[in-house]
């Protein structure tokens, strides 16, 4: 079992459009897939499969509520999810009361179930983000191409100080501005996911990409992402 954290600083970078749809890559490949979505907004919950049942999510961390209890399927074989609501707003006072440094990846290990898990994380630098660093095997990072981004890669970077592999991604990518395309010039090796209203189009469609899209460039891009985690993970 691998976990791969979906992580950003800021909000609003198309963080849990990646989760989702690197959760439909790895099931659409075989792969026994859980997306845990960990942010209080539930956005990965809505797209995936529909609002939780009332406001449980944060009691799996607490051990008043077994995480397999909390556990559905999905309309994608292969792929289950379980769910976020309001409750998590008050997690990071859970774990820092908790004073368990180690509880996500604990509660990580006792899912062994899976070959892959995908961590759709709250932005911020926060006691979650802590707990989502010690139990990762990779972190992903969306990067929109932009100076502000970039310093927020930066910040992250400082503060991970290698405790875990990151991959930086650039994301909403619109070639024909030249700061984009700057920006991805000089970071040839990321991966890159085009600016597309497919990926707007998620919400309507309530699934990945690749599953209403599949010949679109922005599914062809979130597939080579995932190659390239797979990649990662493989090196080890």
């Amino acid at each position: 079992m691998k976990t791969i954290a979906i992580y950003s600083l800021k909000g609003g970078v198309g963080k849990t459009s990646m989760a989702a749809n690197l959760a439909w890559c790895a099931a659409s490949q075989g792969r026994r897939t859980l997306l845990w979505d960990l942010d209080p907004q539930a956005a990965a919950t809505w797209l995936l499969g529909g609002p939780a049942k009332g406001d449980r999510a944060q009691a799996i961390f607490s051990r008043d509520i077994a995480p397999a209890k909390l556990i559905r399927t999905t309309d994608t074989p292969q792929l289950d999810l379980i769910g976020a609501d309001a409750s998590l707003r008050l997690l990071d006072q859970l774990f820092h009361d908790l004073s368990k440094k180690n509880r996500l990846g604990k509660l990580l290990d006792g899912l062994g179930d899976y070959d892959r898990i995908i961590l759709d994380c709250p932005p911020g630098l926060t006691e979650t983000t802590e707990q989502v660093l010690r139990a990762a095997d990779l972190v992903v990072v969306p990067v929109v191409p932009s100076a502000l981004a970039q310093r927020a890669l930066e910040v992250v970077d400082g503060h991970v100080r290698g405790r875990v592999p990151l991959l930086p991604v650039h994301v909403m990518v619109d070639r024909r501005r030249r700061l984009h395309a700057d920006a991805v010039a000089a970071q040839p090796e990321w991966p890159a996911i085009p600016m597309a209203s497919v990926v707007e189009a998620m919400g309507e469609h309530r699934a990945a990409v690749g599953r209403f899209a599949p010949r679109s460039a922005a599914a062809q891009g979130y597939a080579a992402l995932w190659r390239e985690v797979e990649r990662r993970i493989a090196k080890g």
